[in-house]
């Protein structure tokens, strides 16, 4: 008899691993407490507007692309893909950087802004694949023991991960301009970290987006987790939105299931856990159930930055990149602002989404969704955003307005709506509004980071960012692809990915 598999959120790690797992003939039921799939990674849809909520492109497509193989599913059949061939556009102070993965270009314009800084890309991206080629087996790989670090894809990998280095020294070895540095560090933010503080190791993050580009599904990112939704009830599991997890259902250490906030109680075999971690740890465990994640200890661990959100229907279209990232004047000040003084910045960095340009599906003809996103403290900082998020809202505006082609911006606005950090922790469930999950250092990474199969209770798994191996939509669905295999195996099964083939041949 089939094992009955409950999965808590449908988020992009819990319906990967529920189209996975129901696929090989478990029973599945997904509950999710919202009205849509895809937790951080759903949308709105606002009088015609379309928006993605949190990311908005994918990378590494590859990665999804094995997973819907592993359904046997062809992932061309529920997504169209296309790639930006201008990746972003960096806007600076004083210049304006274009990113693409054509190297020639790419080696063109930096040595154009840059004269005689050419060399260390080419180097970057040489010396990082070599970084990039140890590091995808412990991506992989589950890292839950010590013993682990003595595994020889390990010991392979600890002379490229750049131990006692933060990110910025790691790109100060190839670049001695400081807008170059930036423009190769600054994607610590999809980490919600500062690159000052932000382990070497994650040079791979823009070496990823160099060497394999960046796409955008047609109808946005959540185009994804509705795809993997769909797979998912194609082989008969169950998604069951509106329905919430009031608690963990626990005898003793056993997880027996769910209670809903209905009152039901529902009973599984195993349960996969893919909501926010310290949310669930903190609200859906009875207290003192755990020791090592519990209440007290949880709020001492080091977690991510928050996020500032503007969505925007627009009676207009821009002429503008797809992405544009807007660069405080003084960035490392904007950074400490955000990750250790935790105080609003009147300086702040902003990244801007203009799909429309791209895909006439989010918005009504002739007009555009603009999603604009501000990196901000998270709710340690104590900032009271029911007092300051309309001044902070008016200098988003007036940054974006005064540093790049989006003028007149205001005029033109149809629909707005805003997520600060309170939205983020009361309507969307994170703990303390750290929109990228727990923190990335050392010191919470791989054995040091909640396992995949969770080390505190018993049929309890966990997928999503604050689970091995972090944070962001690739390393999310590593996380599904590692505890999937988790559940088959102490069932006596195989799980084969094709993941060797495809990612040496990608890298």
């Amino acid at each position: 008899m089939a094992k009955n598999i409950i999965v808590i959120g449908a988020g992009p790690g819990g319906l990967a691993a529920a189209m996975l797992l129901s696929s090989k003939g478990y029973n599945v039921t997904v509950f999710e407490k919202q009205p849509f799939v895809g937790g951080r990674n759903g949308s709105m849809t606002i009088d015609g507007y379309t928006f993605d909520i949190g990311p908005t492109f994918l990378s590494m497509p590859h990665i999804a692309e094995e997973l819907f193989e592993a359904a046997n599913r062809n992932i061309d059949d529920y997504l169209q893909l296309e790639e930006l061939e201008t990746m972003y556009e960096l806007q600076f102070d004083d210049i304006q950087l274009k990113m693409t993965r054509n190297e020639h270009e790419m080696y063109h314009q930096i040595e154009t802004h840059f004269p005689g800084e050419g060399k260390g890309y080419l180097a970057f991206m040489k010396e990082t694949k070599k970084k990039m080629d140890v590091l995808t087996p412990i991506l992989q790989s589950k890292m839950d023991r010590y013993s682990d670090y003595l595994s020889l894809k390990v010991l392979k990998a600890l002379p490229e991960l750049s131990l006692g280095k933060s990110l910025y020294d790691v790109l100060s070895q190839y670049f001695t301009s400081e807008k170059l540095k930036l423009s190769f560090t600054f994607q610590s933010k999809y980490l919600g970290m500062s690159p000052w503080e932000c382990p070497g190791a994650f040079s791979i993050l823009s070496y990823m987006e160099h060497e394999h580009g960046i796409f955008h599904p047609i109808g946005g990112l959540n185009q994804l987790p509705k795809a993997m939704a769909k797979v998912t009830e194609e082989y008969g599991g169950e998604i069951r939105l509106n329905m919430g997890v009031e608690k963990l259902w626990l005898e003793g250490k056993d997880v027996k299931g769910v209670i809903l906030e209905n009152g039901e109680k529902i009973e599984a075999d195993e349960v996969v856990i893919n909501g926010d971690f310290a949310h669930v740890m903190t609200k859906l465990v009875e207290p003192g159930a755990l020791k090592k994640y519990s209440p007290t200890k949880l709020e001492k661990k080091k977690y991510s930055c928050s996020t500032f959100m503007i969505y925007l229907g627009l009676n207009h279209m821009y002429n503008l990149p797809h992405h544009t990232i807007c660069f405080a004047e003084d960035y490392k000040k904007n950074v400490e602002d955000i990750t250790k003084t935790k105080t609003l910045s009147m300086d702040p960095s902003i990244y801007i989404q203009n799909a429309s340009i791209t895909d006439s599906t989010l918005a009504p003809k002739g007009k555009s969704a603009l999603y604009i996103l501000a990196p901000v403290p998270n709710n340690f900082s104590e900032i009271d955003w029911e007092k300051h998020e309309n001044a902070f809202r008016d200098l988003v505006f007036e940054t974006i307005e005064r540093k790049t082609g989006f003028k007149s911006l205001r005029q033109f606005i149809e629909v707005e709506k805003i997520i600060s950090p309170r939205h983020w922790e009361q309507d969307m469930h994170v703990y303390k509004g750290a929109t990228f999950n727990l923190g990335h250092q050392l010191s919470q990474m791989m054995v040091l980071r909640p396992h995949n199969r969770f080390e505190e209770l018993n049929h309890a798994w966990l997928v999503g960012g604050g689970t091995h191996p972090g944070s962001g939509l690739p390393t999310i669905l590593e996380s599904a692809r590692i505890t999937t295999r988790l559940i088959m195996e102490s069932d006596g099964l195989k799980i084969e990915y094709p993941i060797q083939p495809k990612m040496e041949q990608a890298l």
